[in-house]
């Protein structure tokens, strides 16, 4: 007898188990509508026997703005966050797992994909409009960096063959930065001053040649000179055989 109440009261407990395994969800109409969760909801419990039951008021779980990002619906990403209930953890992992990511966007009621599982945040780089300076940035460049770089024509035959020219360095993605910069970059900070930018020359190390003195205001028209130079053509890249 013993035997079948320990019995019994297994069984009552699995079976309230799987009756708990549930949570509620709520979701704005904007994304309700479109039937996105009609096509979700059911795949998840199919495969997990978790039910998910919509509601309009406090819930464990929900889509909206805050929380992790999930999917993408054209410029807007919806997001979902949940209590930690156990349940509605596992929804989420579904939901970002190549099985959820497939099932989002396989929802296209109208033949295309009505949502994304590209989540990242676009972004869109901001025009940067130069200020200085050119025609000071050039008699700059020509007094303060003529004497090791090719800047322009006038100073080709007098500069240090080893050092890039201006006009080879303007095809670097990063040229902006780099001559922004430049104090900080190897070797230069071992002979270069900026204004009340950079700290003396320590007694015990001062500058192997004559000092490169210049202030933010000529770098800034350094960068201005620059962006006039047309990039060195540097031929069409090797073809591997």
């Amino acid at each position: 007898m013993l035997k079948k109440l320990l019995l019994y009261m297994v069984l009552a407990a699995t079976s309230a188990a799987a009756q708990d395994k549930s949570f509620s969800l709520q979701s704005p109409a904007a994304l309700t509508d479109t039937g996105i969760l009609q096509h979700l909801l059911p795949r998840f419990s199919l495969k997990t026997g978790i039910r998910i039951t919509l509601s309009e008021g406090a819930s464990d779980a929900a889509f909206g703005t805050t929380g992790n990002p999930v999917f993408r619906q054209d410029d807007a990403i919806w997001h979902f966050e949940d209590n930690g209930d156990p349940d509605s953890a596992a929804f989420y992992e579904w939901l970002i797992s190549d099985v959820g990511k497939r099932t989002i966007e396989g929802f296209a009621p109208d033949g295309s994909a009505a949502f994304s599982t590209d989540v990242r945040v676009q972004t869109t780089a901001g025009v940067v409009t130069l200020t200085g300076d050119a025609a000071l940035g050039e008699d700059v460049s020509l007094t303060r960096c003529g004497r090791c770089h090719v800047v322009n024509d006038s100073n080709r035959m007098n500069a240090i063959g080893s050092t890039p020219s201006f006009a080879l360095m303007r095809n670097f993605a990063d040229w902006e930065g780099r001559f922004q910069t430049f104090f900080l970059l190897r070797p230069h900070p071992a002979f270069t001053q900026v204004a009340d930018v950079t700290d003396p020359f320590p007694d015990n190390l001062p500058s192997p040649i004559a000092p490169i003195e210049v202030t933010l205001d000529e770098i800034d028209a350094i960068v201005a000179f620059v962006a006039t130079i047309e990039p060195a053509d540097l031929g069409a890249p090797v073809q591997s055989q």
